[in-house]
């Protein structure tokens, strides 16, 4: 939590009483990204998401 509270400070975003998932999905949206961190989709596009790993482990980017 620590290092996505620092990532929200260089983002000059108060984290305040925010959970990982309310701040997480908060810097996604702040990012221009859907914000869609630990929600029940059922596939995930945002292959440049850095939360990627965290939020849909063991999931591989579909190719077309």
């Amino acid at each position: 939590m620590n290092k996505i509270r620092a990532i929200a400070k260089k983002m000059s975003i108060d984290p305040g009483p925010m959970d990982k998932k309310e701040l997480i999905r908060f810097i996604q949206e702040q990012e221009g990204n859907i914000p869609c961190f630990k929600t029940d989709q059922p596939s995930c596009d945002q292959d440049d998401c850095c939360w990627r790993d965290d939020c849909k482990p063991g999931e591989t980017i579909a190719m077309s």
